[in-house]
């Protein structure tokens, strides 16, 4: 498969690695993006690089929780530009929405653009939105809790958090729970617990973990038994930064997050994260010449 200018680029911005070793690592990778960031990886030249992309585009994170907190939803709306983002009509639209899949708890994205909001669909209603402000939107993507949930909302709708307790929460472990959500916000773990990481993640970062290893010249005389601890080590230290219940907590570095939420009777059995534009590619234009080309 090959591979382009633009790829070595994005490469390199997954992985902060040099410009000569990207390309390598793609050539070596016959194209393939994942693999190449891989095999920067085993050479301990790159950290691990999470999938999704971090390209910014448009629009909102919505965070809605319902009165009675039992429901709360995350919705991505996306735009072509943040002036839109911050228009009124546009807020008014995405604030509707999410209502809408609160009450009508839709099956996907589909079939949300096939309910209704007042006399039109949610897609009529979008339809006519883009007409009048003359500019693209898209909803991309949302996610619906019911039950014991707090939700948490950072920078003007550039990340919403939602996480969901397995019992109901007084005041003060709502408020724990909110702690924790702040931390999902800010440090993005892959996973709750290292319970749920799925064994094939976990023998794909022991092969990489072993691969780095030896990689070391220092490591070249130690016996296998030792490696395997080594192995182990880096493995938890994996869990540690990847899997929410076991960071340390930021408020508290003491402790880890699950000793502080068990500590305010909270147990959190799921969450979910939105980023604005998470992995989606977003149109570079130089404005100076949009300018130009205006006024010729």
């Amino acid at each position: 498969m090959a591979f382009t200018a633009s790829d070595v680029k994005t490469l390199r911005e997954r992985t902060g690695c040099g410009m000569m070793d990207c390309k390598k690592a793609l050539t070596d990778a016959n194209g393939d993006m994942d693999k190449a960031i891989e095999i920067l990886r085993e050479k301990g030249l790159a950290t691990a690089a999470k999938k999704a992309g971090r390209i910014a585009s448009e629009g909102i994170v919505k965070v809605y929780m319902n009165d009675a907190k039992t429901v709360s939803v995350l919705l991505e709306v996306n735009s072509e530009t943040d002036f839109v983002a911050k228009n009124s009509e546009f807020q008014d639209f995405v604030d509707a929405v999410a209502k809408v899949v609160a009450d009508t708890n839709p099956a996907d994205v589909d079939a949300l653009k096939a309910t209704k909001i007042g006399d039109a669909t949610v897609e009529e209603t979008l339809t006519n939105l883009i007409a009048k402000i003359g500019e693209n939107m898209n909803i991309r993507r949302f996610a619906r809790f019911e039950g014991n949930v707090c939700s948490y909302s950072h920078g003007g709708g550039r990340i919403g958090v939602i996480v969901k307790a397995e019992a109901a929460m007084d005041d003060a472990a709502y408020e724990a729970a909110r702690d924790v959500a702040m931390q999902v916000a800010a440090i993005n773990p892959l996973y709750l617990s290292k319970e749920v990481v799925p064994a094939a993640d976990v023998e794909n970062e022991k092969r990489i973990i072993m691969a780095q290893i030896k990689e070391d010249p220092k490591n070249a005389n130690k016996p296998e038994n030792i490696i395997e601890k080594m192995v182990d080590g880096k493995i938890n230290k994996f869990f540690e930064q990847n899997c929410l219940l076991q960071q340390e907590f930021v408020k508290d570095s003491d402790q880890k997050v699950e000793k502080y939420l068990a500590s305010k009777g909270v147990k959190l059995i799921d969450f979910v994260r939105f980023e604005k534009g998470e992995g989606l590619e977003k149109k570079e234009e130089n404005f100076a010449d949009e300018i130009a080309k205006m006024v010729q």
